[in-house]
């Protein structure tokens, strides 16, 4: 199904059959642009791959997440939001999941994650059995700076009411993606300091450059 197109680019619900060429972008414009994943000195995009694979291709089966593509370039993928619907046993799950995990950056991203999807509390908040969870969005360093990755995330407001969810939360890396959804309607409803957040020898565990200072959890009543 197309949701639109402007300026020569296409946004539409992505399916399973696009996952290999997501994941070439992923690896040449997300990993390289994401605060944590570009300053912790890995090649995050190697690691826990198939942790990474199931969770993408649970989300992409739903029928929640959406691709960017520049007609202009033979459909090239220009931006994503890989997005899924989420209930409060997924937060449990993903807190059990978070002990088991290796002391690697993929590893330790998901637990900082984790953490503020509990501090956020989100669901007894909302009053809600069942949120839109925006895992990741990601827009070409060509595209950037243009009003796509907006766009992507407008689209996905408007998909997830057409879908019943009552409630969208993004957990935001980056400066850049907080003040985007915040001037889009999103409320911040938890946030923590990278260099407050230390391991057992009082250590900073995340060091992006600033602005990237802060994870911030953003929600928005749809």
């Amino acid at each position: 199904m197309t949701f639109n197109t402007k300026d020569g680019v296409t946004i539409r619900i992505m399916v399973l059959e696009d996952y290999e060429k997501l994941k070439l972008f992923m690896k040449e414009e997300y990993f390289n642009a994401e605060p944590l994943c570009q300053s912790c000195g890995e090649a995050v995009h190697l690691q826990n791959e198939k942790e990474n694979d199931a969770i993408n291709l649970s989300m992409i089966e739903q029928g929640t997440s959406l691709l960017a593509l520049d007609e202009n370039d033979d459909g090239r993928i220009v931006g994503f939001v890989l997005a899924g619907a989420e209930a409060p046993e997924d937060v449990e799950r993903n807190a059990q999941t978070a002990k088991t995990l290796s002391d690697n950056a993929w590893g330790r991203i998901f637990v900082i994650l984790t953490k503020a999807e509990r501090k956020a509390n989100i669901f007894e908040r909302y009053g809600v059995s069942k949120v839109l969870y925006s895992h990741i969005t990601s827009v070409a360093a060509s595209k950037r700076g243009k009003g796509l990755g907006s766009r992507l995330t407008t689209t996905l407001m408007d998909l997830g009411r057409s879908q019943g969810l009552p409630v969208m939360v993004a957990y935001c890396t980056s400066f850049y993606s907080a003040r985007q959804k915040k001037a889009l309607g999103m409320e911040c409803i938890y946030s923590l300091d990278y260099a407050d957040y230390k391991d057992d020898q009082g250590r900073e565990i995340f060091a992006p450059a600033a602005p990237n200072t802060t994870l911030r959890v953003m929600a928005i009543k749809l």
